[in-house]
């Protein structure tokens, strides 16, 4: 039987912050009575073989900051792990809920959980409210003059920009109205091993890099062994920080910058006009590619042992810390889909696996265009050498070194491919896949 007094929710998903966040404030603002939830959703954990799996971690330790501030003012959020229907089937029998928040989630398997949770809660009288957050602009907010999506990434920016120029991105003073909180005794959060998991050496870090790195961005993000990227997409990957704070300080500090973060929404458009991608090629003639697929050269790409030392290096920095420069990552997959023939949804499942900062439109978006067969992809042609690759990023072997400490002795591995050889195989399987589309 629910309570006397209803309640309304607030359901923290990709969002986890008080500050500038769309939903929580419009909750705030609209009603009362809030209670804050987050769900470990078991049919995303179930996915997780590695139980020492940073992300995780990472979810929890932001999660005790929100936790460690609300109850500072007498509230609590609740912490749940199960199956979100079932969870809310559960709060509906324990409280009279009026109405939920949250913010939008633009992947499909969350699309089609919100469909469910709000047919669940409109069936109880409650309804649910949903706002964009994660991006600037989403959905159908930046089309082509005809109203179709943009599938080129340049012409999509500048309608971005030309848009964003005539509206007045603010933040939503969410922290500044938590008062609205439920009072309520502070529940305890799970520990990371009640949800089946164990603890890692994953960081809390800061949220927003330092202006004089960004400012230097354009000139220092190619080179892996420079300290010279902003690390900011695991926090906007869980929304640790708010997009338009991101926005408005890379429109300030850096144009490069800047069309990173364009490059994100581009993804996210994609992603939600063109559900396909998920599973096959943008381009679907890029679906009949026979690929080699041999497990003992993927199985020497994911452990870092295909002999090339740049390939080699960012797989295995990848392996130990769930990170891999941006650079690195064109390069690795590069190497796989076009030196070994082998599939990109194989390597775009295991950065999926490993990448701290995962997110599914810009993991696909990137090993799309390094197979060439995304939306504004690099030409199927155009393949990098690891060699000149090395050669013009990391002469040196600086960055090599921190992660081969055996480069150059007779125990590192020798190249396990011919690039020359690798490279004209491929473009004979293209070809043959392309050819009437060339």
């Amino acid at each position: 039987m629910g309570q006397e007094k209803a309640i309304s929710i607030f359901w923290f998903r990709r969002d986890l912050r008080l500050d500038d966040n769309t939903a929580l404030y419009h909750c705030l603002r609209e009603n009362s009575n809030v209670l804050p939830l987050f769900i470990f959703d078991e049919s995303i954990l179930n996915k997780l073989e590695n139980k020492t799996d940073r992300r995780v971690h990472f979810i929890l330790l932001a999660l005790e900051s929100i936790q460690n501030r609300l109850t500072g003012l007498g509230s609590t959020l609740l912490v749940k792990h199960g199956s979100c229907a079932n969870i809310f089937n559960d709060l509906l029998q324990q409280y009279t809920i009026d109405r939920v928040y949250a913010n939008h989630d633009y992947e499909p398997e969350a699309i089609i959980r919100d469909k469910q949770v709000e047919a669940l809660l409109t069936k109880s009288g409650a309804t649910f409210h949903t706002y964009k957050d994660q991006v600037i602009f989403e959905k159908d907010e930046v089309l082509k003059e005809d109203g179709k999506p943009y599938t080129i990434f340049t012409p999509y920016m500048r309608k971005w920009k030309s848009r964003l120029a005539t509206l007045s991105v603010e933040p939503y003073p969410s922290e500044s109205l938590l008062s609205s909180l439920m009072k309520i005794t502070a529940s305890r959060l799970p520990s990371i091993e009640d949800i089946g998991f164990k603890p890692t050496d994953m960081l809390l870090t800061p949220a927003v890099a330092e202006e004089d790195l960004i400012k230097n961005y354009t000139e220092q993000r190619d080179y892996p062994a420079i300290n010279g990227t902003t690390r900011v997409s695991i926090h906007l990957r869980f929304g640790t920080v708010s997009i338009r704070q991101l926005a408005k300080k890379a429109s300030e500090l850096n144009g490069t910058w800047f069309n990173e973060l364009i490059w994100r929404e581009f993804y996210m458009m994609i992603l939600y006009h063109f559900p396909h991608v998920v599973n096959s090629a943008f381009k679907p003639a890029y679906n009949l590619i026979e690929w080699r697929n041999n497990d003992e050269e993927f199985k020497r790409w994911c452990d870092g042992t295909t002999g090339f030392p740049i390939v080699d290096a960012g797989m295995r920095e990848l392996n130990e810390t769930g990170f891999m420069h941006n650079r690195v990552r064109m390069i690795t997959a590069s190497f796989l889909v076009k030196d070994l023939l082998i599939d990109w949804r194989w390597g775009e499942a295991y950065f999926a696996k490993k990448l701290n900062d995962f997110e599914l439109a810009s993991n696909n978006g990137g090993w799309q265009w390094a197979a060439g067969s995304g939306c504004d992809a690099a030409p199927y042609f155009r393949i990098f050498n690891p060699t000149e690759q090395t050669k013009k990023f990391d002469s040196e072997f600086k960055y090599i070194r921190k992660w081969i400490s055996n480069v150059n002795d007779f125990s590192y591995p020798q190249p396990m491919v011919d690039h020359k050889f690798a490279r004209e195989r491929t473009l004979a399987a293209y070809k043959k896949a392309l050819k009437n589309q060339i």
